[in-house]
């Protein structure tokens, strides 16, 4: 399979990087031609277009940051891809961005999978990154060497939108339980406890807590600490999570209270 991918920053370039040391027939395209500095050594070949990319390719990838970028640049990609292709969206977005694209694509034979990844540019790099993918089975699996490359697990949900779902979720619980942690740390700073300690407790006990790990630098035991990186993303994320639950008709229920404390300590109320 030739491979087009797009989205080449701190989570999609080491992605593109195992495609591409796998030995995939790999096209790259970026905005900014700095970002594809990092593989001038490598057999990638570059094109000018999203277009010129998809005409090279029968999978694109698209690792764009939100709906917009997924929209502006999944429609790029279809004015190139040929019948029988597949477009790939990695980024973390609604659902329905997904379908409606995918309903353009079916008009062209283009087939779209969701493939929402969550774990951080390393883990991609190390061959560990969780990959949480929604769509036909049989384009999943037609797909899935690809995914092997950078993914593992590999986690097929059920139908278009459902990896979509899945990511933000998951995303609105990390969030969630960064509000709890940051809490459970005032509360022991109030209580006198020796927080340094008190993480050692969180960190082997009963109430181990991946969020609780993250509040440890910066303004320690605070989410004001990841403001500027993980802020916009996560504040995107929850906003997504709650429109699911109104399209749904259900209550978020008490998840929610939680992410809010943590995007507002963050500076990104929902």
């Amino acid at each position: 399979m030739r491979v087009g991918f797009i989205g080449l920053g701190s989570q999609g370039g080491p992605m593109a990087r195992r495609i591409v040391d796998a030995g995939f027939p790999t096209t790259l395209w970026a905005r900014r031609a700095e970002s594809l500095e990092p593989y001038a050594d490598t057999a990638a070949a570059t094109a000018d277009s999203p277009a010129a990319l998809a005409k090279a390719s029968d999978v694109v990838c698209l690792c764009v940051v939100d709906d917009d970028g997924v929209r502006e640049v999944g429609a790029q990609v279809l004015d190139g891809l040929a019948g029988g292709g597949v477009l790939v969206v990695h980024s973390t977005v609604h659902p329905d961005t997904c379908r409606t694209l995918a309903e353009q694509a079916a008009k062209q034979g283009v087939a779209l999978i969701d493939a929402p990844v969550s774990g951080g540019g390393q883990a991609a790099a190390e061959q560990r990154l969780l990959v949480m993918a929604g769509g036909d089975p049989a384009v999943i699996e037609k797909t899935r060497p690809i995914f092997d490359t950078y993914a593992n697990p590999f986690l097929h949900l059920g139908p278009l939108g459902a990896g979509q779902a899945a990511k933000i979720l998951n995303n609105l619980l990390l969030t969630a339980n960064l509000g709890v942690a940051e809490a459970a740390y005032a509360l022991g700073r109030a209580l006198e406890l020796d927080l340094a300690s008190l993480n050692k407790v969180f960190a082997s006990g009963s109430g181990n807590s991946f969020a609780a790990s993250l509040l440890l630098s910066g303004e320690p035991y605070s989410a004001a600490r990841m403001t500027e990186v993980a802020g916009p993303l996560l504040q995107k994320d929850v906003r997504l999570a709650v429109d699911l639950a109104a399209a749904a008709g259900v209550d978020a229920g008490a998840v929610l209270p939680a992410a809010d404390s943590a995007l507002t300590s963050m500076k990104h109320a929902r």
